[in-house]
This record gives C-alpha cells, structure tokens and sequence, in this order.
C-alpha cells in the first residue's frame, strides 16, 4: 500500500541540550580516536568526544545489543585530498541501538570534495553515504554538514526509527573553484532507505538532490519533515530486484522542490512494487507545497516481460499545491497499459503551472 501524504510542518530549532542518558564514570566507553573505538564497543554505554577522524579513514562503531551511544562533541572527517576514499565514512551496526546525537554536528567537509558532477565522476570520488545505519532502534538529534554526496543510506535489519536530524548542504547551492558556474553540490541525497520498518520524522532536509528516497523497503513512514530546494521525495528509483511496498509519506513541507512528490523506476525494471497482502487504498497526498514544479510518476519501462506497475494512487484530506507558471501541474508518464487500478484524486488541488502532457486515464475526480 503506498501512502503519501504531505501536510505543512513549521519545524523549529531544537533546543541545545543533553538528551543521552549517563552511565555512572567507569562504566561508559569513550571514543576519542579511532584508536579508542574497538575497547569502547565493548560497553552499553558509548560517549563520542569530538575529534577529526583523519583522511581516507572511517568511523565504524559495532555497537553491543541495545547500547546506548551519546555523541559529545562535534566530529569531523577530514577531506581526502586525493579523492580516492569511497564507501561511508561513518557507520553503526547492532540491535537495539539508542544513538543520541544531543544536537552535535557531524561535519563531512563535502565543500572539498563538491565539484558539481556528484557521484558522476571517478576522477574525484566521493565517499558515500556519509553516514550508514545498519541498525535498529533509534537515531535522533543531531546535525549533518555537507556531505560529500548523499548523506544517510538506511540498511536496517528490524525496526529503525529516525527523528530530528538536519542535513544542511545549503553551501552546494553556491559555485565553487570546481564546479565553475554551476552550484557546487550534486547528488547530496539527504535519507537513501533499503530497508524495511523505518520511520524518518521531524527532520530538516536542505540539499541538490532527493530529500528522500526510497529504493527498496515495505512499511516505511515519512513524517513531518521540511525538505528545502532539491527534487523532493522520491519513491524510486527502483531496479530489477527491488520492490517498495506499504509507505505512508504524511504532514512533509517542501519548499522549492524540482518535485513535489516522485515515483520512478530505471528502464528495464521488472517490478515496481509488491502490494500482497496488504488491503485498502494506495494513496499519495500533499498539503501546502509552495513553489514545486511537478508531481510525477515514470515508469519508463522498456521490457514489460515481468514488469509490476503501479497499482493505485490516491490523494486523500485536504491537498494545495502551487506550481511555477512553466512548470507541468501534474505528470504520469505512464507506457501504455502499465497503470493500473482507480486512482482517486478527490483530495488533491493544483494551482498555477501549465496542464501536464502525460496523464493516465484511470485518475478520477481531478482536472488539471
């Protein structure tokens, strides 16, 4: 079932303070260096003192089950000059794991790195994501800093709930010495999510590419986030492979987005996304979007042998979005006979732009 929906959200500052809970001295495992790393994972409690992993090196924490790891400082990964560091720079892998960020900043130093081309070139690589969360649990209160390219990949194994992170690339929307006129920053996904059981919620996303996207996963829950400039939220882009299933997209504000809202799947996929067992509408919603070209869905399919397309999406409450005078209103870009199913627009609203070229002819209740 695919439910998105999007609401405004006035998201304020958090306020500075220490949300992690402390262990009595003795009992915590610091990690002040890589060096500290393998004795501190030995603890159920973890403290992360600030400090600058150096060049080409990463951060891996296997934390034990059900630790609770309070960052304590701001962190820092050095830039690699060489641009030969690929892979993330930071990950945490266990079960259980209460990550408390107590709103430090994790700085990626991607103003060094960003040259306008992303991920596009092997001439200058760019690690990523920056940051991996291969765990269940809980991920919260921390701030994210220009990012070599995307930001978070989510790989869970069981339930991982993430809330009140901000990703700030803003700096990437401005020109640099390698990127000549263009903005500096590409491919600065804020959340890349294969997994399934993941909540992204009350977090802040300002970036050059997908806010948030969802590759593979079932039940998956976007919240209450503010994504700023960038191409939106995306469901997509899926492979041969991959499926996405059961995702509920509710009360997100986008503000300058290239789209509002996105499904999309690479030419050749053969499915898009598997809806057994699961009853009731799909549905897709958005509520006071402000300056977003587009809504669209892509399959641009180009075999069709075993292809599954999408089977139903539907606005629900009360939905405005505004669009630029050029930009299209609404886009399905569907090959024919992909579509399928009743797709109840009742909910949704449009202004401004221009009526779209592509449509599919199973939406009922709306009119561009």
């Amino acid at each position: 079932m695919y439910v998105l929906a999007l609401a405004a959200s006035v998201l304020g500052e958090p306020l500075k303070e220490a949300r992690g809970l402390r262990a009595p001295f003795g009992c915590t495992g610091i990690i002040n260096s890589l060096v500290s790393v393998s004795t501190a994972e030995g603890y159920n409690m973890i403290e992360i003192h600030g400090f600058t992993v150096p060049a080409g090196k990463k951060l891996v924490i296997n934390a034990a089950p059900n630790a609770i790891i309070n960052l304590m400082g701001d962190l820092v990964f050095e830039a690699d000059a060489s641009f030969q560091t690929d892979g993330h720079l930071f990950m945490i892998s266990g079960n259980g794991v209460t990550f408390n960020g107590n709103d430090y900043t994790i700085d990626g130093q991607g103003a060094k790195y960003w040259d306008g081309l992303g991920t596009a070139t092997n001439e200058r690589r760019k690690p990523h994501p920056m940051i991996l969360l291969n765990f269940s649990g809980t991920f919260q209160h921390v701030r994210v800093l220009n990012s070599p390219a995307h930001a978070f990949g989510v790989t869970n194994k069981a339930t991982l709930t993430i809330s009140h992170v901000t990703i700030d690339n803003s700096l990437g929307n401005l020109p640099n010495l390698l990127s000549g006129l263009k903005p500096a920053g590409h491919n600065t996904d804020g959340f890349n999510v294969l997994a399934n059981d993941v909540t992204i919620k009350d977090s802040v996303v300002i970036n050059q590419d997908d806010c948030i996207a969802i590759a593979s996963g079932n039940n998956i829950n976007i919240l209450r986030n503010k994504c700023v400039g960038g191409h939106g939220i995306s469901i997509g882009s899926i492979i041969t492979g991959r499926a996405v299933s059961n995702v509920l997209i509710a009360g997100n504000y986008l503000v300058s987005s290239e789209q509002a809202l996105r499904i999309k799947t690479f030419a050749g996929a053969t499915r898009w996304g598997n809806n057994e067992g699961h009853s009731g509408a799909s549905g897709l919603a958005s509520s006071s979007i402000k300056v977003i070209p587009q809504f669209s869905v892509r399959p641009e399919v180009a075999s069709k042998s075993s292809f599954e397309p999408p089977q139903g999406v539907t606005f629900t409450g009360t939905n405005v979005i505004t669009v630029l005078p050029r930009a299209a209103m609404v886009e399905v870009n569907c090959v024919p006979g992909d579509c399928s199913g009743t797709w109840d627009w009742a909910g949704l609203k449009v202004y401004g732009g221009r009526i779209g070229t592509h449509m599919y002819s199973g939406i009922i209740n709306f009119r561009q």
